[in-house]
């Protein structure tokens, strides 16, 4: 079980993607990327995923249409 991965907050995602924070959030609620809450409600996301995103990859998190 991989307990040690980063997660990033959107405003890190943000910054990867050159976007608005809100963007990635709307990314998130659309389904192209997946997101983990917080206890307190905030997303975060796998770092592997949000990589693998950047590089072109099928997203980790697939969703039917």
């Amino acid at each position: 079980m991989e307990t040690s991965e980063r997660l990033l907050t959107p405003g890190e995602v943000a910054a990867l993607f050159r976007v608005d924070p809100k963007t990635v959030t709307r990314w998130a609620a659309a389904g192209r990327i997946s997101s983990i809450r917080t206890p307190g409600g905030h997303r975060r996301f796998r770092e592997s995923e949000v990589h693998a995103l950047l590089r072109g990859d099928e997203p980790v998190a697939e969703h039917a249409r």
